[in-house]
């Protein structure tokens, strides 16, 4: 161990497979080997580094590269498989000089996930991502490669969006719902950050304790550009890593049989709206997803912000497809709990798989990974003369380009070189997406610690 005192505490081990890579042929070792050293290594390193250092409290992608600036990772072959080679590791990830369990199955789902990318979605030419099947085909084959999909499960898997720079409170109600969704046998998939993504889990670990559901799923489904500002939390104990935004959010309704949104900030607003676009496809609108957003009592205020706003710009059609519960996690359990009964009817009756939702139409807008700059922000189209979904497809990547430009390395440099993203569009809609974003600011949504800038500018 190292302990220089410009830099933390660092560790030096060679870690044996755990998490579904501890059988394979030689082959695949090879590739796999391959991948790590090539093109994917920076890629390797900036994920792993971000499950190495899980738990810390910072959403700035550039600190753990500053506190470990000679971390690194190798990928080794061997002819029983792989083993991995870190140095000069964040000592945290260890006790007694062992790597924690959990955090060295993260760091194996990691390579998992990066190399199955490349070599398997991105780069064998099999799958034919210019088109919407194939894009849902590769969001099938990288959760089925990592075995969280579960073929003989009745719908019982809740994804919870929400803020991971949220108060105390707002953490205290996520736990307190995350116990009522245990307590009737009900399964967690989130971001797998903090805040709001991990109340939801540790809530649900008492829970499972006390109805001795003894192999819960806690999925944390993340992207690389995400990973290294919100680093996996302790509980998740199935990580995947999607290769882009778009992927991720397609993998939670996919995967996912109902949702719950917890306060937030610009993402969790993206991920109302890509739901709601979704939902408001008339191809969609017979089919029953379960859509909640709770917060505790003080954060009613919250939500009729983002009511208003959704009503504003999408109508009254797309707020019949959610309900406010405020302060009533019993009630927001037996919502959801009643809502995946019918999930399970209308799979059954549609002969649709419980693991995988096929029945959903997601449009290929919705699949295209959206790369905010300034030139696609200022090109968004945020006017009413198309249908609601569209303009829900496109207000969703307003706001994920906020998310980029607060959280996302590539982000803070495009804003660090060119400035504040314009975004422009209809004038109501502008001074509603302003005020909502100004009580996002007011509020702390935007950052856990610091003073926030701004990286957008609302003109119109």
């Amino acid at each position: 161990m190292s302990d220089t005192p410009n830099k933390a505490p660092t560790v030096n081990a060679r870690i044996s497979p755990r998490g579904g890579l501890d059988i394979l042929s030689r082959d695949e070792v090879a590739r796999l080997a391959d991948a790590s050293a090539g093109g994917q290594t920076e890629l390797l390193r900036r994920c792993a580094l971000a499950v190495l250092t899980s738990g810390t409290d910072s959403d700035d992608p550039r600190a753990a590269a500053q506190r470990f600036p000679d971390f690194g990772i190798e990928v080794h072959q061997q002819d029983r498989g792989i083993k991995i080679e870190l140095r000069n590791a964040p000592a945290e990830a260890f006790v007694d000089g062992e790597i924690i369990r959990g955090i060295a199955e993260n760091l194996f789902a990691v390579v998992r996930d990066l190399v199955y990318n490349a070599n398997e979605i991105a780069g064998s030419g099999r799958i034919d991502l210019a088109t919407g099947t194939g894009m849902t085909e590769a969001v099938f084959e990288i959760l089925r490669n990592a075995r969280v999909m579960k073929s003989y499960l009745e719908p019982n898997l809740v994804v919870c969006w929400g803020g991971h720079s949220i108060g105390r409170e707002e953490y205290l109600y996520t736990k307190k719902v995350g116990y009522e969704l245990g307590l009737r046998g009900l399964d967690i998939c989130t971001g797998c950050g903090p805040g709001a993504m991990k109340g939801p889990m540790k809530g649900a670990t008492i829970a499972h304790a006390k109805q001795r559901h003894w192999k819960p799923r806690y999925i944390g489904i993340t992207e690389p550009g995400i990973i290294a500002a919100e680093s996996p939390n302790p509980i998740v104990n199935h990580l995947v890593i999607m290769p882009d935004i778009e992927k991720r959010l397609e993998a939670f309704v996919r995967l996912g049989h109902g949702i719950v949104v917890f306060p937030g900030g610009v993402g969790t607003a993206e991920e109302i709206l890509y739901m709601l676009g979704l939902l408001l496809h008339p191809a969609n609108a017979g089919l029953p997803f379960p859509l909640v957003l709770t917060g505790p009592k003080d954060s009613a205020a919250y939500f009729e912000q983002i009511d208003q706003f959704l009503r504003l710009a999408l109508g009254e059609e797309a707020t019949s497809r959610y309900q406010i519960i405020v302060d009533d996690p019993v009630a927001v359990a037996r919502a959801m709990r009643a809502g995946l009964k019918k999930v399970q009817s209308h799979r059954l009756d549609e002969k649709d798989a419980f693991f995988f939702n096929w029945s959903l139409h997601i449009p290929f807008e919705f699949q295209q990974p959206f790369v905010p700059n300034h030139h696609a922000m200022a090109s968004l189209n945020l006017h009413r003369e198309q249908p609601l979904h569209l303009l829900a497809a496109d207000l969703r990547r307003a706001f994920s380009g906020i998310v980029a430009g607060n959280v996302k390395e590539e982000g803070m440099r495009e804003i660090e070189r060119h400035g504040p993203f314009r975004i422009d569009g209809d004038k109501d809609i502008m001074r509603a997406l302003d005020a909502l974003l100004r009580a996002f600011v007011e509020q702390r949504r935007m950052k856990i610690a610091g003073t926030y800038e701004p990286c957008y500018q609302v003109v119109g």
